[in-house]
């Protein structure tokens, strides 16, 4: 289809010498098939996201007509950055620092602060799958221990679930809690009073966050050798959890209430500025954009890959896995509310609360508990594995290819862990989650990144290379969305977010200590001021007349790919006359002097 770019490259070898772009590829790897590239950004992108946030979202924010505000942001930004990064990835070859370097050099500052923002998710996003291998070793028991109130751990107020067949009347105590809420704060997390009493180290989930490293580890250790590999079984098991969840959902008593809740349009809601603001922080948070990653994953492609159609197939899988998930998730819900007979609000939940304690409740309810609670738990644990594993491979790349480097990381990033192990871990945990990796930081990121690409390096350059790599130019409307579109969005968003800010409360009901508002907005803008630091920085060490320092800092490298347009326009620049009829009839290779010319 796109010339020698279809025959393997041994062939290619013996034809002609590889081009300087195709070296480095050789020397930093690449996918064995276009397989490898598909499966590890559907496991980069489908996370735990798809399935604990769309579906709340969508009931929380008037179930179908959410879908409106979802599709515009989705089309507007989540497509376009989304094929940016992989774009760019694919057309330099280089990481997620060195990409921006390379395309503009006073954005390099892009790159640290996805890195930052990449950084600290890897301390705290793993958390989770901790969890999850701790709920899943005591799923494997005929009386799962959330189910009951005779526990060591559980509390004189711990009152057992009732069901609908139930006739028993039980004075309704307001202190009264559950057996599953007990599990989760006395004894997986063994919640302290507040941030500032962090008390002792819980020791079982340190063990299990030490498995959950030593998975993610392995993974990746051989760089995109073992990755490419890994992610046939990462990437498609929790498909097949999802669908076995899926029936089991679909076949039980009021799984139809649960899936009304969760489609029945409101359009009413689309007034309130939050339901758009929820839209636009998903996008952005499920599409894995504005993270360096999919930059390191897209690096690894052959120059002449089809991206444009990869990433247009990507984005409806996301979207798509995040709709099914919803119809999964409030079946299940449906049937805990007709179990209890409570209103659905009263079980519907989001984030941890949805995976450690309405669904564990809910499993507790069902014929063969065990079995479905160990299916669940250990899709958890897969969906959570390779987001993790690609996001340390992106920050890895983008340092340095290294297996020593990635030793080091996992090393630094285990016992940075081991601090939301604690007692008071959670309230660390839930400050990572709301400022480290907010929609705030990759609202600003995205802005930053289109202007610097459709403005800076520009729009109609980028379309050349990707004309030149894929064999025709995308329609204008990504390219309007660059330019104009997908700014206008976010810079409206990120401003209605600060507008709107509520500072963090856990349960909506503890209130942090001043010092903890100061930690979490240091780590909210770590990586924001990583731009504006570095283009200072970049201005201020720069010779020249100002115009000229800032000219010479948009100014592309040379060594990147040069379209054939560029390369006949050097031949006929640099070639003999007695080339040029030749450069006249046929595309002829520069040598890699003339082509940094």
């Amino acid at each position: 289809m796109h010339g020698d770019a279809s025959l393997p490259i041994s062939t290619r070898q013996a034809k002609e010498p590889l081009p300087p772009s195709e070296e480095k590829m050789e020397e930093r790897g690449q996918w064995s098939n276009k397989a490898e590239f598909i499966l590890s950004v559907a496991g980069s992108i489908i996370g735990l996201g798809n399935m604990w946030r769309f579906p709340y979202l969508c009931y929380k924010n008037g179930g179908g007509a959410f879908l409106i505000p979802y599709l515009i942001f989705l089309f507007t930004c989540g497509v376009p950055v989304f094929f940016l990064e992989t774009a760019l990835g694919q057309f330099t070859s280089e990481g997620g620092i060195t990409c921006w370097r390379k395309i503009c050099p006073l954005f390099e500052g892009l790159g640290y602060g996805t890195q930052v923002i990449v950084t600290l998710l890897n301390f705290y996003y793993i958390i989770v799958l901790a969890w999850g291998i701790f709920y899943l070793s005591f799923s494997f028991s005929w009386d799962l221990p959330w189910s009951s109130c005779n526990n060591t751990w559980n509390t004189e107020n711990c009152v057992e679930f009732q069901r609908r067949n139930t006739t028993v009347n039980i004075t309704v105590n307001p202190n009264n809690t559950s057996p599953v809420m007990e599990f989760w704060e006395r004894r997986a997390l063994r919640i302290s009073p507040g941030i500032d009493h962090m008390g002792s180290l819980n020791w079982d989930l340190a063990l299990c966050l030490l498995i959950a490293w030593i998975a993610c580890y392995f993974c990746i250790w051989k760089g995109v050798k073992s990755t490419g590999k890994v992610v046939y079984f990462t990437a498609t098991f929790p498909y097949l959890m999802l669908i076995v969840l899926l029936i089991r959902g679909l076949t039980l008593p009021g799984a139809a209430i649960g899936i009304q809740f969760y489609l029945y349009p409101d359009l009413g809601r689309l007034a309130d500025p939050q339901v758009w603001m929820d839209a636009g922080t998903q996008i952005f948070f499920s599409y894995a954009i504005c993270l360096g990653s999919l930059t390191a994953l897209g690096s690894y492609n052959r120059y002449n890959n089809n991206c444009y159609r990869d990433c247009l197939a990507l984005c409806c899988l996301n979207s798509g896995t995040s709709f099914v998930a919803g119809f999964a998730i409030f079946s299940i819900l449906g049937f805990m509310s007709y179990e209890q007979n409570v209103p659905i609000s009263e079980v519907a939940e989001s984030g941890p609360g949805l995976a450690f304690i309405a669904y564990p409740r809910a499993v507790s309810m069902m014929p063969f508990s065990p079995l479905w609670a160990a299916l669940f738990f250990i899709m958890i644990v897969f969906l959570g594995l390779d987001s993790q594993f690609v996001c340390v491979e992106s920050l890895v790349t983008a340092l340095v290819d290294m297996e020593l480097f990635l030793l080091a990381v996992v090393i630094f990033s285990f016992f940075m862990g081991l601090i939301m192990l604690m007692e008071g871990g959670m309230y660390v945990f839930q400050l990572f989650d709301y400022y480290a990796a907010s929609g705030m930081c990759l609202l600003f990121m995205s802005i930053f990144e289109t202007v610097c690409i459709a403005w800076a390096y520009g729009a109609d350059r980028f379309y050349d290379n990707i004309e030149d790599m894929i064999g025709y130019r995308p329609g204008p409307y990504i390219k309007f969305c660059w330019l104009f579109f997908t700014p206008a969005t976010c810079i409206g968003t990120f401003a209605f977010s600060l507008i709107k800010y509520t500072p963090l409360k856990y349960n909506n009901e503890y209130v942090y200590p001043w010092w903890g508002y100061v930690i979490g907005w240091l780590l909210a803008l770590s990586s924001m001021v990583c731009i504006p630091l570095w283009m200072v920085y970049k201005i201020s060490t720069t010779e020249g007349t100002l115009r000229e320092r800032i000219q010479l800092l948009i100014t592309p490298s040379d060594d990147l790919p040069k379209t054939k347009r560029e390369q006949e326009r050097l031949l006929a620049i640099f070639a003999p006359e007695t080339d040029a009829t030749m450069a006249k009839n046929g595309y002829l290779p520069v040598s890699e002097k003339d082509s940094n010319l």
